[in-house]
């Protein structure tokens, strides 16, 4: 089973090259951020056209999340427990291949600056997931949290960890933020494996940052124990970002062994 994530920065601007990427590599579960689609507006039919469902919490011009998947969902719900908040950024499934597994896919908050009120959002948005997520293991062995985290957890995950020291998304509150998922009980799949030094997940548009690899890996795959042994590999596909226009993230893959 093939299981990535992808931030594409606008559903509508990319919707073709989504759909390529989808078939091309035979994806089951396909999470995606930053749709910035309302509900009213969102392509379901183009993804139906070629066999996946779709699941979806969106708002217009920002946020929104979606789960595309060859899989239709037992449950689905949307949004963290008790956290009364008009931003969309989470939506979660239970899906059942011979095992039952809840896929969660989020939209983690930016932050902006260190010094700002959104960054006291971010803190308090990581704070009801760390919460929202004790409970969804407890209910949910087989969990997958995926998606867009703007948080580069460790200097590996930087393309120049002197530039970045003490900014928003490399800070030390931030990563003790990733830390946190760690010690309830996650792992992040991407680390389970050996990797190439140098690899990302987003670069800025500007100043030729792809072309000089001057990226961060933000964008994680974090799961339970169980799919921890159920996961054969975990690898970040640049070549989407190699498109005409594309989004600023390229997608993160896993594949998981379910006999």
């Amino acid at each position: 089973m093939n299981i990535a994530t992808w931030n594409v920065n606008s559903l509508r601007l990319r919707l073709p090259q989504i759909i390529n990427w989808l078939l091309i590599n035979n994806i089951d579960i396909l999470c995606l951020q930053e749709t910035k689609t309302p509900d009213d507006k969102f392509p379901y039919d183009a993804f139906e056209e070629v066999g996946y469902k779709s699941y979806f919490y969106g708002q217009k011009s920002y946020n929104g999340v979606a789960i595309i998947s060859k899989y239709e969902a037992l449950e689905v719900s949307y949004g963290l427990k008790d956290y009364d908040n008009e931003q969309k950024r989470v939506i979660s499934i239970t899906i059942k291949n011979n095992i039952s597994i809840r896929i969660i896919c989020i939209y983690c908050p930016n932050g902006q600056s260190l010094e700002s009120n959104k960054f006291i959002y971010k803190r308090q948005w990581f704070n009801k997931l760390n919460e929202f997520l004790v409970e969804e293991l407890l209910k949910y062995p087989n969990l997958i949290l995926l998606g867009d985290y703007n948080i580069a957890p460790t200097d590996a995950d930087v393309h120049d960890p002197n530039i970045w020291k003490n900014t928003i998304l490399v800070s030390d509150e931030e990563r003790s933020f990733f830390k946190e998922l760690i010690n309830i009980g996650l792992y992040d799949l991407f680390r389970e494996f050996k990797q190439p030094s140098s690899l990302f997940s987003w670069w800025d548009y500007r100043n030729l940052s792809f072309i000089k690899n001057k990226g961060l890996r933000i964008d994680h795959i974090l799961a339970s124990k169980s799919i921890v042994n159920l996961c054969k590999s975990c690898f970040i596909d640049k070549t989407p970002r190699k498109n005409k226009q594309p989004s600023d993230h390229t997608p993160v893959l896993i594949n998981l062994e379910i006999n």
